[in-house]
């Protein structure tokens, strides 16, 4: 049963459950949303792998977005190469209704490590929009920075210091 979209959702943040991963193995298999975020989507196996090890990692922050009572999607955040990343993902249904932006405000609220970095391909302006609106701006100077090698994605580098905060 679906429930009615409401003009503005009740957004929270919760701790990751393993009922959530049906959801996120779902919305990660969308072709539509694969190609607007220029990732690809993993098999069964490789998803559940990926996942065994995001969540036995404790010094990851992973986080359930839950829209008026129903999963959203995911935020998470990571270091790698002396950086901590933010990536997120919200399933399709729910583009386009502020949910990833009520999100991403309550996870760096949260999440206090800063700089906090973000890659987004150069198409995916809704993206682009939502870090913009929490604070994110573009870092030119790791935009500089080689591609990873044969990797023929085209991205922004967004950035989130101490000076900035969400401007909702």
């Amino acid at each position: 049963m679906t429930r009615p979209h409401t003009a503005t959702p009740v957004v929270r943040l919760r701790r990751v459950e393993d009922r959530d991963l049906d959801v996120f193995f779902d919305h990660q298999a969308d072709p539509q949303a694969v190609a607007m975020a220029a990732f690809p989507a993993r098999d069964r196996d490789q998803f559940a792998a990926h996942w065994a090890k995001v969540r036995a990692d404790d010094t990851n922050v992973v986080r359930t977005i839950v829209a008026d009572g129903l999963v959203a999607g995911y935020l998470g955040s990571w270091q790698e190469e002396g950086q901590q990343l933010l990536g997120y993902w919200v399933g399709r249904e729910c583009w386009g209704r502020g949910i990833a932006t009520r999100a991403l405000a309550l996870f760096v609220d949260e999440v206090s490590i800063r700089p906090l970095y973000a890659h987004v391909a150069v198409h995916n302006v809704g993206s682009a929009r939502v870090l913009d609106k929490c604070g994110f701006r573009r870092d030119l100077l790791q935009e500089e920075q080689p591609p990873a090698p044969d990797d023929g994605i085209e991205e922004f580098v967004f950035v989130l210091d101490t000076a900035r905060g969400p401007t909702l």
